[in-house]
């Protein structure tokens, strides 16, 4: 989704230039509240799990050039040392994975106390009607086929993290 541009700034700047003008007015201002509308929005970040790194490097510069964070992995070992250290907003996870599939995987992240409201969504070649029914019994949020539509990949994405706010 790309920023709307209102003249040379994007809306959350005009936003967050409002809320600085409205606080300027007061008599006092809390410190902390000044701070936290001086602050630039924090980019979502997507990781994305896939054992193709044409595949990983091509959805990567999707979502970079919409501003998102993108880190990547590219099996469930370098999933799971991420995790450890960052705080992620979503997952886009293939299936076809070397060791752990993306079913285990994706159900072994939806089962854990702290990752179960993570949004999951499956980007997969696995186009048949069980691959995405299993998907689903995985506990993805969201399944696309490939070869996708950037569009479509795009708009799932957004959706996503729209939910998950």
């Amino acid at each position: 989704m790309r920023k709307r541009k209102f003249g040379d700034q994007t809306f959350a700047k005009k936003v967050a230039e409002l809320n600085r003008k409205a606080m300027a007015q007061e008599h006092i201002v809390n410190l902390e509240a000044y701070r936290a509308a001086s602050r630039k929005p924090e980019a979502k970040t997507i990781l994305v799990v896939d054992d193709e790194p044409v595949m990983r490097n091509a959805i990567k510069r999707i979502f970079e050039k919409d501003n998102y964070r993108v880190l990547l992995a590219k099996d469930a070992m370098e999933l799971s040392k991420i995790i450890e250290d960052t705080k992620l907003d979503l997952i886009l996870l293939d299936i076809q994975l070397p060791w752990v599939d993306g079913y285990e995987l994706c159900a072994l992240l939806k089962s854990h106390p702290l990752l179960k409201n993570l949004p999951v969504a499956f980007v997969s070649g696995n186009k048949t009607e069980e691959d995405i029914r299993k998907g689903f019994d995985a506990g993805c949020d969201e399944y696309i086929t490939k070869p996708f539509e950037v569009e479509a990949i795009q708009k799932m994405v957004s959706q996503l993290l729209l939910k998950s706010s």
